[in-house]
Formats: C-alpha cells, structure tokens, sequence
C-alpha cells in the first residue's frame, strides 16, 4: 500500500473510538431473513430498521420465483445490458414498471444508487442546472458531481427558495429538479404540486426517487406522483427495488426520447453488470403482489398511524413525518448510540444516523415499520424505547 495514502487513512479513528466505549453500531451481522423477528447472535430480535415496508423480502412466491429463475438463466448475466446481458425477463419487467408509474418506458440498472447517479450525471448537460434538496440521497448528490452542469442546491423543502434561484438561471438552460418522494430518513414527501407549478413556469424537468415510496403511496402502492395526482407532469421517475420489492436493482421511467439517450449514455447502465436473473424475477413478482394485496400497505398504514400517535403521546419528537419511515430526533451523537446499543440489548434492532449523514443537532434514530409487523410488536417495541430513552433524559 501507499504509505503516504495508508497514513491518510490511519487519520480516521472515530470507529475504533466509538468501538472502545462498546456502542459501534454498524455491521451488525443478522443470521435470518428480513422479517418483523431477526436472528442475531442465536437470539431474536424485533426489527424496526429495514427498508422492506410490505414485508416481501422472505416471502415465500419470491423466494420460488428467484428459484425458477436461476434454473432457467443462471446465477448472472455475465455482462452489462448493453452488450450481451439484456434478458428476455429484463424487457418483461421494464414494459411492467412504465406501466405501473405511467410513464413510455423503463430501465433496469444493478441497483437504485446506479439508477440515480447514471441518470442524473447523463442529464445534467453542460451550460444547465441541477436543483437538489439540501436533503436529497446522496446517489442524486453523486450524480450531480458528476454531471457538467451547475448543481444549486435549496434548503429542504423550501419553495420560496427554489423559486429564486430558478428564476436566476437562464431561462434557455436545460434545467433538472431532482428530489426524494418520501424523504429516507426525515419521513416526510416533497411538495410535489408546489415543485410541478414551479417546473412549468420555469421550464424545468422533474426527476422524483421514489425509492422509499413505491409500495407505500400512491394509487396501489404508485409512488409520490400518483399520490398527488401529478404522474403525467413528473418527467422521471426512479425506484428502487431493495425496499418495497425485496430484492435488488433500480429502474428509471420517462418518455421515449429521454430513454433514448439514457440507454446510450449512462455510464453507470453501460459500464456495469446487468441485474441477476433471481432478482429480476422476484421484483416481478413482488410487484404482482403488491398489486393483488392492498391489505398489505393498508396494514402499514394502520401500523403507521399508530405509531405517530404513540410516540408523540409519550413525548418523542418525530419532527414532520408523513411515512412508515419515523425519526425519533435525539440531537446528541452519544446519546443515540448508546440508545441503539440498550435497544438491541433489550431486542429491538434500530439504526442511528448521526454526522456527517446531519447535522450535530439533527442526530436521530431512525424506525421503519413493515406491513409484517403486528400490533404487539409495535407496542412492545414503543414501551421499550420509551424506557430507554427516559433512562438516557432524551425524553421526560
């Protein structure tokens, strides 16, 4: 190794110091499938901290649609889709994706994160504009970095600002708006109609990721454009299929034309091997289920609503959630480490997100729930971080 990079590297001590104090919290190995109880170190634990929201992850029509899959094509592609690794399943599932978000046409990238950074890098042409939320993922912020284009950025949320500094760009640019539809760890959707009228009146495109709404709003699970009505005046729309869909990959839908240039210049598409067979099956099925059981996202939502009011009602500050994705702000780096430790202690799998990821005085621990999840387990989970954070003064 360099030793000059190794002694760059060797710099970086805060693991190794958080590990000393015992409350590291990361890397945390799960022996069992992503259900409401996971195994770790032989015992079982609640989880309030996955992404899969409709509970798909080990359900069992996947794991055979996976199955059926590998049998018939393989474990891999051995290649990106551009070249020889475009499946006859690939094409199946992109026709089933524009469907489902109302757009011409989609395309599958290996995952979400490429999905975004191929996008918008490829969009984000020399003399444009990228506009971002301060609290876009850090894939749309990778993907602007890239891009040659101007990327300002508005606080979260603010309209009143994105509209000053789109009234300041020149009107002739190409301009894109890229925002999360629900925001992945603040819980709370973008304004999309606020974003729409300003898009039209400043002739701007509109790229919203979706990939912590698929499954949770919308019209059967749509996404934040069918939630409010705006799908045919949202330009791109992305998704994820790590969440809702319980596998892995991205997919991004718009028009021909755009899809056009997309499938020719993301590098990120082009340069990378195509999805696995197994998961390109099990998302298809997955969104069939989706599709077939609304009683799965109307029990997220009963679970949802529920959990806002008890947490508020016993003190926590959920800031402005809107989701099954619920911030328990505790604003003090320490405090939310040694929270997640009490709770995984107490079998309650929970994840904090403390800096750089925010602001020191934003530090939260974050809760998801799953349309898996009962009732009892929601409140059993409730009254244990209730204890905790008493014990830690985060709450009175």
């Amino acid at each position: 190794m360099n030793k000059t990079l190794d002694a760059q590297c060797a710099k970086y001590t805060l693991p190794q110091e958080v590990k000393a104090k015992g409350i590291y919290p990361y890397y945390r190995p799960i022996s069992s499938g992503q259900d409401p109880v996971v195994k770790m170190d032989g015992k079982e634990v609640l989880m309030f901290g996955s992404n899969s929201y409709l509970g798909l992850s080990d359900d069992p029509r996947l794991k055979e649609a996976a199955i059926a899959a590998i049998q018939k094509y393989g474990t891999s592609c051995s290649g990106s889709r551009f070249l020889n690794g475009t499946l006859d399943i690939h094409e199946e599932l992109e026709r089933k994706l524009a469907a489902l978000v109302g757009k011409d046409e989609a395309i599958t990238f290996s995952t979400g994160f490429q999905a975004n950074l191929g996008t918008v890098s490829s969009l984000a042409f020399r003399d444009g504009y990228v506009f971002l939320d301060s609290l876009d993922h850090a894939c749309i912020i990778d993907g602007s970095r890239l891009g040659w284009a101007k990327v300002v950025k508005f606080p979260h949320n603010n309209m009143e600002v994105l509209e000053r500094r789109l009234r300041a760009a020149i009107r002739k640019a190409p301009k894109l708006i890229a925002v999360d539809g629900i925001y992945s760890m603040e819980g709370d959707i973008a304004p999309l109609p606020e974003i729409v009228s300003l898009a039209k009146k400043y002739n701007a495109y509109i790229l919203v990721d979706d990939a912590h709404s698929l499954g949770v709003i919308g019209e059967d699970g749509r996404g934040t454009a069918s939630h409010f009505g705006l799908t045919d005046d949202v330009d791109l729309i992305m998704g994820t299929f790590s969440k809702s869909f319980g596998s892995l990959g991205g997919f991004i839908a718009c028009n021909s034309t755009v899809m056009n240039y997309l499938k020719h210049n993301a590098r990120s598409l082009i340069f990378s091997a195509s999805m696995p067979p197994a998961n390109v099956a099990a998302v298809s099925k997955a969104i069939d289920i989706m599709l077939s059981e609304p009683e799965r996202r109307e029990h997220l939502w009963d679970l949802t609503h529920h959990a806002h009011a008890a947490f508020r009602e016993r003190g926590f500050d959920i800031g402005h959630t809107e989701s099954p994705i619920i911030p328990l702000f505790v604003r003090d780096t320490e405090k939310a480490l040694t929270a997640v430790k009490l709770a995984l202690d107490e079998g309650v799998f929970i994840t904090p997100v403390i800096p750089p990821a925010v602001p020191p005085d934003s530090v939260i621990i974050r809760f998801a729930l799953m349309a898996t999840h009962t009732m009892e387990q929601l409140d059993l989970a409730i009254d244990k971080l209730t204890a905790i954070f008493k014990k830690l003064e985060i709450i009175k």
